[in-house]
């Protein structure tokens, strides 16, 4: 049986081309290797063609397109005879809507709030405007409605097999309403011309059937349907007659009628900016935001992966996007009942693995989700970053950045505008439903009746473009936290700091809805559904508002140093000394199950691409020139009609992807085009000169254009030279990080999680170019080339390809596999270090009962690479790692060393490697604990 625990996770990205078969077929690399945990994409049926999986169309179901059940079992199979556990990546959000696929949503559109399935997506019914009965928007045109219509787009449409009508809007179904039906078989009869005919006398009578307006039952619903599929010669004369809504009908109104009189609104895509009315996954409009605290909802939507828990061939969970959830902590409770109830014997009483997706921000600690292990490891990711970061090289960086620009950015305006951008723009509609409740709450009381729909709106708006992480977590009882207060408090007071208007009172009210203290015993009018509503939803959208603010547009303009613009970072914080991160590692023994991660599917770039431009400080006075370089010598493929192309920012930004990612064998075709994708992502992301939703085609081939110029070898020969010799130099700095990175994500507090591929170099950018198909063969053939004892003077010589790396991830996993109790549950202890270069160590021993792991990593390489392209130099490393107190048994990376004891030069644990990895044992129990 796999650990309840993992040692070590392999993150997997199903598709059409990596199926159920293809993920059994690689078990035997993956049991090498040394991972406890199969760490699965989503594979609970999604869209057909889903690049992605976390548009889930039926939660009661396999993705057909992995292969199903059979080949399932197959995969279960061989992690069974493996001892691998699974993991499953689970979308308790949203589900993917529209199309035809979705039997949840289909049902709703055809039978609006009275579909048992209504309850379980978040629609707010009544908001739809000049719908009297209210519906719901459907925004899937991709021109207006009424061209749409005249074109013939919108086509109604008979399934004669079901007797069901729908309108077809190309892929898109759009149910019928039952009690339509009536006036469609009367006007397509009439059309055909067969009413004296025993069909069209049979069709008619069933016309009849339901004379009035309301829908027949859906009990009697499916008879109907029967009924109507059974008229002979039916289907025939029904489609003779569906011409009258055609376009060149007699009536050309009569299909926009027959629409009007449906549960929804169908609409262009861009209405959904300001009109759509139910919750989606971001500004997705095909994905809806479901209701899981729904009990029945809740049911259906886990009953397949429960029976896969129960059945013992599902070990873990990781959750997507709780934040989005409207009461995740009771989503979290509920969840580890349930699974705790169907898991099988002695099991029960074993913790069951669960992870969630949180974002925290710098300080947040993390919510308490019962039965939630932790995070998937960004907050992490951020602090390894920071603390191989070396400061000492970053005001020269915020120099050249800043004369490059011409002024100093200021990253919270950056992102406070961009906040504003979010909420006028992709998250309006929600915003203003939102602003709706908040102005009817306040009109239901002669206290607040004077605060206008426009204020409220400003100061709604204030409170959000302050509001400094993700969410807060106001449970469905309205319990309130300390720290949720304070942080209420404290938002609504740096918004009064810039409210310019005769109304501050207003944000007292605001504040009082949001803490829940307008309801609190004692005070009267107001609702408390209405009021716990919209505390709940404010939650669910501030989430979304700092993720697309933060990490798809601030990021994406503020360009300092991209390293750092990583998904749960804060690009302006400083690095982080030893002594800080050991005290962030203290502080982690409080969740050490919860991920440790470095790459996943939405980093912005390769965890050793992002390793490489974090060690441009490092050469801070060498890259400052460089860059002035290349902007001169690059002048000439500057587009400069109508505006700059790329821009200052962009064209430096450009520079720095390009390190991050460029090959040892220098620029080729696949780079280039590499490059243009990422680029036009970046710029449209960035939401200045050009983006997603009103592309600025000129700007972008501008841009793409300049890339092909610069990349290509006959007219940037001189570039290119000059461009190769820093890249070289980076690439190599890199490298040496990448070893520390992967050490300390090996040994510190956390269960490591490797990225699919990423054992060789990960030099990929952000996606869709780090889910490019994997080469394991090449990664199989390796490790069994490498074997159990790495020869390292060779591997550090060649470097490039990648095996070093390789060759340490499957020494470390080795060693967890070996101690899964210390690395679980044991202490940390940091080490001192000494001498004049005590600064470029990090050192620390996980300890158990009585055994310990000692851990060396090294960092800011430069001064330590003779100031070239030479390999990690140990001799000019003058730092002592004191080791007393500890009896050293072995070297973990080198076997056949003695091992050290006393004050321990670094140059002797290093050897060959940036990292040292040493078993050792202890005599004091005190030290085994998890000392904080």
């Amino acid at each position: 049986m796999p650990p309840v625990v993992p040692t070590a996770t392999y993150r997997l990205q199903l598709s059409s081309k990596l199926g159920f078969d293809d993920a059994a077929g690689l078990v035997p690399y993956l049991e090498a290797l040394g991972v406890s945990h199969l760490y699965a994409s989503p594979f609970l049926k999604a869209r057909a063609g889903s690049t992605h999986g976390y548009d889930i169309v039926d939660h009661d179901a396999l993705n057909p397109e992995f292969g199903g059940d059979e080949a399932f079992e197959r995969l279960s199979e061989a992690l069974a005879q493996a001892d691998i556990g699974l993991i499953l990546d689970f979308v308790p959000n949203h589900m993917g809507v529209g199309y035809a696929d979705n039997a949840w949503w289909l049902d709703v559109l055809e039978w609006g709030p009275r579909s048992p399935h209504a309850a379980s997506f978040d629609i707010e019914w009544e908001t739809l405007p000049y719908r009297p009965n209210g519906g719901l928007l459907i925004p899937v045109l991709g021109k207006s409605y009424g061209e749409a219509l005249d074109d013939g787009d919108l086509v109604l449409k008979y399934d004669a097999a079901e007797g069901s009508f729908s309108v077809w809007y190309f892929e898109h179904r759009l149910p019928i309403r039952p009690n339509r039906y009536g006036d469609i078989l009367k006007t397509v009869v009439a059309e055909a011309g067969a009413g004296e005919t025993e069909a069209g006398r049979r069709l008619l009578g069933l016309a009849s059937r339901y004379p009035d307006p309301n829908e027949p039952t859906r009990e009697h619903a499916p008879g109907f349907k029967a009924d109507l599929a059974a008229v002979p010669g039916g289907a025939e004369i029904i489609e003779r007659g569906l011409v009258a809504y055609r376009p060149g009908a007699a009536d050309p109104t009569r299909l926009h009628r027959l629409l009007e009189r449906q549960h929804y609104r169908v609409a262009h895509w861009r209405v959904a900016f300001t009109e759509i009315n139910y919750r989606r996954f971001f500004d997705i409009n095909d994905l809806a935001g479901i209701k899981v605290e729904n009990l029945q909802t809740f049911d259906a939507a886990h009953r397949r992966v429960l029976e896969l828990i129960r059945d013992g061939r599902l070990h873990g969970l990781r959750l997507d996007h709780v934040d989005g959830l409207a009461d995740p902590v009771q989503y979290a409770r509920r969840l580890s009942r349930v699974v705790r109830a169907v898991r099988p014997g002695r099991a029960r009483s074993q913790p069951f693995y669960i992870v969630a997706e949180k974002i925290l921000a710098e300080g947040e600690p993390m919510p308490a989700l019962p039965g939630v292990a932790g995070t998937t490891g960004y907050d992490v990711l951020n602090v390894i970053s920071r603390v191989l970061l070396d400061d000492g090289g970053m005001p020269r960086i915020d120099a050249l950045y800043r004369d490059i620009l011409g002024e100093r950015q200021h990253f919270e305006a950056i992102v406070e505008a961009a906040k504003l951008r979010v909420l006028e723009t992709m998250l309006a509609s929600e915003f203003t439903v939102l602003c709706r409740l908040l102005a009817r709450i306040a009109a239901g009381q002669w206290k607040s009746r004077d605060f206008t729909f426009d204020r409220l709106r400003a100061a709604l708006q204030a409170y959000i473009v302050h509001f400094p992480v993700y969410r807060t977590y106001i449970g469905a009882g309205g319990q309130v936290s300390a720290e949720d207060r304070a942080r209420i408090v404290d938002t609504i007071a740096r918004a009064r700091s810039r409210w310019f208007g005769p109304d501050a009172d207003i944000l007292d009210f605001l504040q009082d809805v949001l803490t829940l203290d307008l309801i609190a015993p004692g005070r009267q009018g107001y609702s408390v559904p209405r009021v716990r509503r919209f505390a709940a939803k404010v939650q669910q959208l501030t989430g979304p508002v700092m993720a697309k603010a933060l990490e798809d547009t601030a990021f994406y303009r503020y360009h300092r140093l991209i390293a750092l613009n990583e998904v749960g970072g804060e690009p302006v914080l400083p690095a982080l000394s030893p002594g800080e991160f050991d005290y962030r590692m203290k502080a982690r023994l409080e969740t050490p199950h919860a991920m440790t991660a470095t790459a996943t599917h939405d980093t912005k770039r390769g965890e050793d691409a992002r390793m490489r431009i974090l060690a441009i400080p490092e050469i801070a006075e060498d890259f400052d020139a460089a860059i002035r370089r290349w902007r001169t010598m690059n002048e000439r493929l500057l587009t400069w009609k109508p505006r700059r192309a790329p821009s200052e920012a962009h064209e430096y930004m450009l520079y720095q992807a390009l390190l991050g990612v460029w090959p040892a064998g220098g620029a080729d075709a696949g780079l280039v085009e590499r490059m243009q994708t990422y680029a036009v992502k970046a710029l449209r992301e960035g939401k200045q000169e050009t983006s997603w939703h009103n592309p600025n085609d000129a700007y972008e081939s501008a841009v793409t254009g300049f890339l092909a110029q610069l990349l290509d070898p006959e007219g940037s020969a001189d570039f290119l030279a000059d461009f190769s010799a820093v890249a070289a130099r980076t690439a190599l700095l890199g490298a040496l990080n990448s070893l520390s990175q992967l050490a300390l994500k090996a040994t510190i507090p956390g269960v490591p999680d490797i990225y699919q591929g990423t054992e060789f170099w990960d030099l990929s950018l952000v996606d869709p170019d780090n889910r490019r198909a994997v080469d394991f063969g090449a990664r199989r053939a390796a490790l069994d080339a490498i074997g159990e004892t790495p020869d390292w003077e060779a591997l550090a010589a060649d470097w490039p390809d990648g095996r070093i790396k390789l060759a340490l991830t499957h020494r470390l996993l080795t060693l967890r596999r070996q101690l899964p109790e210390l690395f679980a549950d044991g202490g940390y202890v940091p080490l001192p270090v000494e001498g004049p270069h005590a600064g470029h160590v990090l050192a620390f021993a996980r300890t158990g009962r009585r055994d310990a792991v000692i851990v060396a990593a090294g960092r800011h390489f430069a001064p330590l690479t003779d100031g070239g392209c030479r390999w990690f130099g140990v001799e000019a490393l003058d730092a002592v790692v004191s080791l007393d107190g500890w009896s050293v048994t072995a070297d973990v990376l080198r076997p056949g060393v003695a091992p050290p004891s006393g004050a321990a030069p670094a140059r002797a644990l290093f050897g060959a490697l940036p990292v040292a990895v040493l078993r050792a044992t202890h005599g004091t129990r005190g030290a085994a604990r998890k000392l904080r």
